[in-house]
């Protein structure tokens, strides 16, 4: 008997263990959640490195791409090399980056900087992940992974008021620089506290289908934000479009004929697997997008500083705080298909609401806004995943919940690449040309709003002129990119009625009890 039961004690160590590994994956999601509130800041040519909008967009995408793109192969060599080493790697990579990131002097550094942290980040997450499906018992690992996917949603709510006191006291870099003592009391517990795990038999290195995944979606993604630019006629934009477009074509044919191919594409033949992670997709392409063009409205059409924008942005994280945790049961009670309806319904009304916020609107719309759209998104992912899981066989859980997550960081990327090159093209066309500028100068007002206000002081007597267009150009600008959000949210609600499965007898049954260790932190892995 007792061998019997000695299986199931877990690490002596266990919930302290957990404790450090919450505060690794805090430090890399925060980090993103900061960002959105110093944008503005960046922006400007003297308190920031002048970073225009495409750069401020690639910014944030060059981490996303970087992450998504490698997250597979990470959690592959975290099996082959060992957890904790990867998890170190990891932390000593994002805090570098992190560091590189704070004293950069230009945009293309800081663009450079975060691609390399998301490489970190990349090492770290899946990591996090097997250590806790190592070190707990089976009966205790659902709890432990519910505080780790818990971690997320405290960085949601904490990232952007933090980013703000920091903006308010110290320099931009200073967003960046708080990861440094983090990650340095984080690789210090970690080398104390985990133990060393790996898989007996992991799986082969798709090296080639990384490298195209990559290589692709940098493609497609640059295309979008050229053609926001320039024009989606102009040649730089259309042929990079295609060209990326084609390379994703190509990894998808490689990628059938491999054994151990980065990404399984073979799952997406299952119509409820292939509907699941669309809508996974759709959702996350709205919603980062939307919170691209929210971020520069508050600071520079609205005026607020960036700890009162950061306060702005909690009531979605609030929302999905408030009904997250009852999102499961309101999925074996209705089934995903309902629920995630619903869900979708709220996301896609909590952005059509942004096409009626003007420059003077009432900022309590705003925040009605974020609250909705947090409480939709609440009630999208749990169902949305737990269709996931029904739709694969149990071997498939892990990898199938693996395949959602990336889909979520690919979806933000093209979002915030698509929406922002909406807002661009909109801003340049809506604004008239400055008067009583350098050509240097009328040039960066025509670029975006940022440019705009950052060469407001050369305008003179036609400076309020100038600020009053370039406000109303935006906000028409972000009016166009609501719609194109509140359409994409939508085509989500239709999938989810068409291909979503309805109530089931099966649905009232939890299927993480069943589940062998290998499932369960895929499967809170998407719920997170």
């Amino acid at each position: 008997m007792k061998t019997q039961a000695q299986p199931q004690t877990g690490h002596p160590r266990r919930w302290a263990i957990l404790g450090v590994l919450v505060i690794s994956l805090l430090v890399v999601v925060l980090d993103n959640t900061v960002l959105n509130v110093a944008m503005s800041t960046i922006a400007d040519p003297v308190r920031g490195v002048g970073a225009t909008q495409s750069e401020l967009e690639w910014a944030i995408n060059s981490y996303t791409l970087v992450f998504a793109g490698l997250l597979f192969t990470a959690g592959i060599l975290a099996d082959r090399w060992g957890r904790r080493l990867s998890l170190i790697a990891g932390l000593v990579i994002f805090g570098v980056a992190s560091l590189i990131s704070a004293y950069s002097s230009s945009p293309d550094q800081l663009i450079a900087a975060r691609a390399v942290m998301g490489l970190g980040a990349a090492a770290v997450m899946p990591a996090t992940l097997s250590i806790i499906a190592n070190v707990f018992d089976p009966r205790e690992r659902p709890r432990a992974i519910g505080v780790w996917a818990g971690a997320v949603g405290l960085a949601v709510a904490i990232g952007p008021v933090l980013g703000g006191v920091l903006l308010e006291h110290f320099w931009w870099g200073s967003v960046f620089l708080i990861n440094v003592p983090i990650v340095i009391a984080g690789v210090v517990l970690v080398g104390v506290l985990v133990p060393e795990s790996r898989d007996p038999k992991p799986g082969r290195i798709d090296v080639l289908g990384v490298l195209l995944s990559i290589v692709g979606l940098t493609l497609l993604t640059y295309g979008v934000i050229k053609g926001g630019e320039d024009g989606f006629g102009e040649p730089a934009a259309w042929s990079t479009l295609v060209t990326g477009v084609l390379v994703l074509i190509g990894f998808v044919f490689y990628e059938r004929r491999i054994a151990f191919p980065s990404l399984d594409v073979r799952l997406f033949a299952n119509r409820q697997f292939s509907a699941s992670t669309g809508i996974i997709g759709l959702v996350f392409f709205a919603a980062m997008g939307s919170m691209f063009f929210g971020a520069f409205y508050l600071q520079m059409v609205r005026g607020y500083g960036p700890l009162a924008s950061g306060a702005l942005f909690v009531p979605f994280a609030l929302g999905q705080m408030i009904f997250a945790p009852a999102s499961a049961s309101m999925v074996k009670r209705f089934g995903p298909k309902a629920v995630s309806t619903v869900g979708l319904i709220l996301v896609a009304s909590s952005l059509a609401i942004w096409t009626f916020i003007g420059i003077e609107t009432p900022i309590a719309l705003v925040a009605v806004a974020f609250f909705v759209q947090g409480v939709g998104m609440a009630n999208v992912m749990p169902p949305a995943t737990e269709a996931i899981m029904s739709a694969l066989p149990r071997e498939k859980a892990g990898v199938g919940s693996a395949i959602s997550n990336t889909i979520r960081q690919l979806g933000g990327a093209l979002g915030v690449a698509v929406l922002g090159a909406v807002v661009s093209s909109v801003y340049r066309s809506r604004l008239a040309e400055p008067a009583g500028l350098p050509e240097a100068a009328a040039d960066l007002a025509r670029e975006s709003i940022a440019g705009a206000y950052a060469v407001a002081g050369q305008a003179g007597p036609a400076a309020p002129a100038l600020l009053n267009e370039a406000n109303a150009a935006f906000v028409t600008a972000m009016h166009y990119a609501a719609v194109g959000s509140t359409v994409f949210a939508v085509l989500g609600v239709l999938v989810a009625v068409l291909w979503l499965p309805g109530r089931r007898p099966a649905d009232t049954s939890a299927p993480t009890t069943a589940a062998g260790p290998a499932e369960v932190p895929g499967r809170e892995l998407a719920d997170a």
